[in-house]
């Protein structure tokens, strides 16, 4: 037999066997998965982009997770799941998005390894286009990346933690919350050994049509030998009335004393027809200087198909006061954003298919 066939009875053997646990009464595994392109073409007055997009209403992902039923109302469980690329297949692949492993009983929830941040779960649930695709709010990051230094490992308001420990609260009503503590793995010899640690909580209810939540997060930035602390809160809340669910949410992210930005957002969802109409309005300003706001208008809609499949389109617009140049920040490992200047605007269309299984 040679080394394919060795493969492919492989992995024939590892999904009969994930098959056979998912109908045990007591475990289940579950492949799941979103597949979303769209053709895009993003313009700013300084240049313009066109191409396909992976990721224009839902990220594209792929993950396996799992529970055992241990007993006595304790449950273990993993969750692995890496983000694709569908426009170009990607580089490689790695459980990047979520890889966790669970105790689960009615004290909540102990959760352990790479997952979201609490303070980041706000900005995109109160975002009608959940901060994805040329519609979202960029709502992460605000002060910046590691790209400008700021020295934590994945930016000032990141959207995920490696190394952390979380616990999240049991069902009380409508009442839920989640603490998370990140560990920066760094040796206690250096001056800032707190350096890429960091601390979040959330806090929220959800009753009915209402929906309310305030985050709080922490992140441990600076050099090996100074430290700075990156701080992180945002409050948001939505109501659906049927005919139409309203958002809102504002945000602020702080670091030295002349670093501080802010984000406001509102928003709303309607159904329409057999889809989904989505509309937001954002403001990010800089407070570091003036005339430094960024203004972004989206408007999108989104027809499913059937209950896994949609088909959608989004415009948004973003106007740069004359010492900003913020732009979009598509889901796309190809397709960039195109240059932006300082008081540039820039008009973003995208077309496309999503499909989760």
């Amino acid at each position: 037999m040679n080394s394919m066939n060795k493969t492919l009875v492989a992995i024939a053997a590892l999904l009969a066997a994930a098959g056979a646990s998912a109908q045990s009464s007591t475990s289940s595994v579950t492949l799941f998965g979103v597949a979303d392109v769209s053709v895009a073409h993003l313009k700013s007055d300084t240049n313009s982009v066109s191409g396909v997009s992976s990721g224009g209403v839902s990220s594209s992902r792929l993950g396996f997770r799992g529970v055992e039923d241990l007993g006595g109302g304790l449950k273990a469980g993993f969750w692995l799941e890496g983000g694709i690329a569908v426009d170009n297949g990607g580089s490689g692949f790695k459980f990047d998005r979520r890889s966790t492993v669970s105790l689960m009983g009615g004290f909540g929830e102990v959760r352990i390894g790479r997952d979201k941040t609490p303070a980041y779960l706000n900005i995109e649930t109160f975002d009608p286009f959940g901060d994805v695709g040329v519609g979202g709010v960029n709502g992460a990051n605000l002060i910046g990346g590691t790209s400008v230094a700021v020295g934590t490992p994945e930016g000032s308001g990141h959207k995920r933690v490696s190394n952390s420990i979380n616990y999240i609260l049991p069902k009380l009503g409508g009442f839920y919350g989640q603490l998370q503590y990140g560990f920066g793995e760094k040796a206690d010899g250096i001056a800032n050994d707190r350096l890429g640690s960091s601390a979040a909580v959330r806090l929220g209810y959800q009753s009915g049509p209402l929906n309310v939540a305030a985050a709080y997060g922490t992140t441990r930035g600076g050099t090996d030998a100074k430290g700075v602390d990156y701080k992180a809160w945002n409050v948001g809340a939505a109501y659906d009335f049927g005919m139409v669910k309203p958002m809102a949410q504002f945000a602020t992210e702080r670091g030295n004393s002349s670093q501080r930005v802010d984000m406001y957002l509102i928003g709303a969802t309607m159904p329409l027809g057999a889809g989904e109409l989505r509309a937001a309005y954002s403001q990010i300003s800089t407070k570091r200087m003036n005339d430094a706001d960024t203004q972004r208008f989206s408007l999108g809609y989104g027809y499913n198909l059937s209950k896994r499949t949609q088909v959608y389109a989004t415009i948004a617009h973003i106007k740069n006061d004359d010492n900003a140049k913020r732009g979009f920040a598509v889901s796309s490992s190809s397709l960039i954003s195109p240059t932006m200047t300082a008081g540039d605007s820039a008009t973003g269309f995208e077309f496309g298919v999503r499909h989760s299984f």
